[in-house]
């Protein structure tokens, strides 16, 4: 339904429409919302609810799914972790939930094998926890870890996306040691949402007292995610969310990361969507379209492509190499002719390599995606 008259609502703003071939990023707005979940969101939206109560109810539904022991809708992965490390370091004292980022005489410490660093660890600082590497770059043992652990320890971050990296001790090792040490364990496993036993796995039976999500990658809208683990752990993640601010006037530090009603409904939505989903049938008009983009580019000099699986094999790339091109192009220079096209095409850029996903791909857009590449590469 169009709400600007003759024009689109992107067009009378002046903002530019792009193909997404990069995947489910947030640059880009995430998700393509799912039918079902769209009209979920219409529904909801004409309605007011008691928030506490559709929290509450919501998180009950996704754990059931999941088989974990409670569950909380928040905004996004990263919300999920901050609030998730809050709910460590605070449990339900309303005295420290308030304090927060003031860590001062509580266990604020959380670990992480230096092998595992990433951009996204910055969420567990932002209650007023401080990161404490363990190991060095090319790995971290088991006695490093124990060693690591202190009277200042409140917890070890794992991002499940690390797992099965060499060096790396596995999430069964480090819930072992943690358990041992009485430390609690938080997961981020943003985008670990296949196959459905890993997910499973992760959410209600790892160990882990806290595991994250990142909703977008199910359908849901780009600014949804939920935590999954022990009921206590997150009824006092809830306690330091957006409802609880008002309910229990314990000015929580996470009144900002505050959901609305249609994106909670949303979330429930898309989780029981992703499980009931014929998964094959998804995966097959992931293959037509990697093949549609890959015949295209085959005879074409200097260039060869291979399909690979993203994030434990939940969505199909196509990986496009330029080895030694003699006519002097680069992957940076074919993906800045896609992005200044018309239409502009986003794909991801990795050294000399250029990835493709398809799963946001519309009916059709693999089709001019191959024809602006191997034009790309072929001037």
């Amino acid at each position: 339904m169009r709400v600007t008259g003759t024009k689109g609502i992107y067009e009378d703003l002046g903002v530019r429409q792009v193909i997404n071939a990069m995947g489910s990023v947030t640059l880009l707005g995430g998700s393509m919302l799912a039918p079902k979940v769209l009209a979920a969101m219409e529904e909801a939206n004409e309605s007011f609810v008691d928030m506490a109560e559709l929290l509450e109810r919501s998180g009950r539904a996704i754990a059931e799914i999941l088989g974990a022991e409670a569950a909380l809708v928040t905004s996004g992965c990263f919300a999920a972790l901050v609030q998730g490390t809050a709910a460590i370091m605070t449990g339900k004292d309303m005295g420290r939930i308030a304090r927060l980022p003031d860590t001062a005489g509580l266990k604020n410490e959380f670990l992480i094998q230096t092998p595992t660093r990433y951009q996204y660890d910055r969420a567990v600082s932002v209650p007023g926890s401080r990161m404490v590497e363990v190991g060095d770059q090319r790995r971290t043992t088991i006695e490093q870890l124990e060693g690591a652990i202190g009277p200042r320890t409140a917890g070890i971050l794992y991002p499940a996306r690390s797992e099965g990296t060499e060096g790396v001790l596995s999430i069964p090792e480090v819930v072992h040691i943690a358990e041992k040490r009485g430390v609690a364990i938080l997961i981020d496993a943003a985008a670990e949402v296949y196959p459905l036993e890993r997910m499973t796995w992760l959410a209600g039976k790892s160990g882990a007292d806290v595991v994250c999500f990142g909703a977008k990658y199910l359908g849901s809208a780009n600014s949804t995610g939920f935590m999954c683990g022990r009921k206590d752990m997150v009824e006092a993640a809830a306690l330091n969310g957006f409802i609880a601010f008002e309910t229990h006037d314990n000015h929580a530090f996470g009144r900002g990361f505050k959901v609305d009603r249609q994106e909670i409904v949303a979330t429930v939505v898309a989780v029981r969507e992703w499980f009931a989903m014929d998964h094959k049938a998804r995966f097959a008009v992931q293959e037509r379209r990697i093949e549609t983009i890959a015949r295209a580019l085959a005879g074409v000099p200097d260039v060869t492509t291979e399909r690979i699986w993203q994030r434990q094999g939940a969505w199909l790339q196509l990986r496009v190499s330029l080895g030694g091109s003699r006519s002097g192009k680069t992957a940076a220079s074919v993906h800045d002719a896609l992005k200044d096209g018309d239409p502009s095409i986003k794909v991801r850029l990795e050294g000399d390599q250029i990835l493709l996903a398809v799963h946001n791909l519309k009916d059709g857009e693999d089709a001019i995606v191959a024809e602006a590449l191997r034009r790309a590469l072929s001037r």
